[in-house]
């Protein structure tokens, strides 16, 4: 583990999105450990938490919003945490550093455009957010502009302004989000520049990312998050694996490469289906289909025509998974469930309710810091009948 480590960040109170920099790093995995033994030891030891080595400018999702100051300065940054409080930010020491460059470059360029930022109160403006996702093993980097309005004066000279500046930007796109909300991205988007997509490889497998496409946004602890996952399923080639929740069919789809003999992803979100599909196929993968659906649905109807997966992964949201959808786990009863976890609070409330309504027991626990400097910790854990 290294310990080049900077200086505090001089607004990390202020901001509030890295709660544990006042500690070294090895104090903040002692804490972590900390935390998952308290919540999880009840079922089974937990592993050592696995950390990185280099815990800095891991985000390669990087986010800002946008103001204008009393004295008429843009101002670029994150929200307070708890508000709508934009905190003024040029670089980030958890952010990826070519993406603070290419924010603080947009906001340098907007006057000369005659953009500006949107004010959320008087509800006028034209620039809401930026976002930049950079692909960790292609180097591929897309920049979405969240406006207010559809129309984008000068467009095409902003797109050769910012290029000629970053040529490493692969794709642009104009998210468009005029609506009262605390979404940062609307329904419609134009494409300025390039695919209006990136592409990443995890595990040896290549994924499609869009705008709005779910994609772990650590991809050094992703690999080491995913690898585990697979290592606890235990694949011997004849299984069929259900991946819930599979949004654009990560899991899932290394799961069909490392040796699974059918994998069925369901996801709700629409979008995320489609981009899971194109990965399939971008993967030249025929042992994986995706259907877009409620999990939980899918599984009851499963039980009721009594079909089975031999091993289910699940990796719900920050509030964890539902009774209804742990029911209908129960009901499908796959001999092995693999749960990936963001909230070990969470994790201990659906891990009470299997084992208390099944002959289902934690096998294993890996705790994997995917957040250095901030609270959030996720697990892997292996559930077995």
């Amino acid at each position: 583990m290294k310990n080049n480590r900077p200086g505090i960040c001089p607004v990390y109170k202020k901001c509030g999105g890295c709660q544990l920099q006042n500690m070294t790093y090895a104090e903040q995995l002692e804490f972590k450990q900390n935390k998952v033994d308290r919540y999880l030891k009840k079922f089974q030891k937990p592993l050592p938490i696995a950390g990185m080595d280099n815990p800095y400018h891991y985000r390669n999702k990087v986010q800002a919003a946008f103001y204008t100051s009393r004295n008429g300065k843009i101002i670029s940054g994150v929200y307070q945490s708890g508000s709508h409080n934009v905190v003024g930010i040029d670089s980030c020491q958890i952010e990826d550093v070519t993406a603070d460059k290419i924010i603080t470059a947009v906001r340098r360029l907007m006057p000369s455009f005659k953009m500006t930022a949107y004010n959320e109160d008087a509800h006028r403006g034209f620039l809401r957010h930026i976002l930049v996702k950079r692909g960790f093993a292609t180097n591929q980097v897309m920049l979405v502009l969240v406006t207010g309005t559809a129309v984008f004066p000068s467009k095409n000279n902003f797109v050769k302004a910012i290029r000629q500046k970053f040529p490493e930007i692969t794709t642009i796109v104009q998210n468009i989000n005029p609506y009262d909300t605390n979404l940062v991205l609307g329904k419609k988007q134009n494409i300025l520049y390039g695919k209006g997509y990136i592409e990443d490889v995890l595990c040896g497998c290549r994924f499609k990312i869009s705008p709005k496409s779910f994609y772990q946004i650590n991809p050094v602890q992703t690999e080491v998050l995913y690898g585990k996952a697979i290592e606890f399923a235990g694949l011997k080639g004849k299984e069929t694996v259900l991946d819930a929740y599979c949004g654009i069919g990560t899991i899932g789809i290394i799961a069909a490469k490392r040796g699974a003999g059918r994998v069925i992803g369901v996801e709700l979100n629409g979008d995320a289906v489609r981009d899971a599909i194109d990965n399939a196929k971008s993967n030249g993968l025929k042992n994986i289909r995706f259907y877009k659906g409620d999990a939980g649905a899918f599984m009851r109807e499963a039980a009721r025509e009594n079909e089975r997966a031999d091993v289910v992964f699940m990796d719900p949201p920050r509030s964890g998974s539902s009774a209804v959808f742990l029911d209908s786990l129960i009901a499908m009863s796959p001999k092995t469930v693999v749960y990936v976890s963001c909230n070990p609070e969470t994790l201990a409330r659906d891990l009470r309710y299997l084992c208390q309504n099944s002959g289902y027991r934690v096998r294993k626990i890996q705790p994997v810091d995917m957040f250095p400097h901030t609270s959030h910790i996720e697990c892997v854990c292996l559930i077995t009948k």
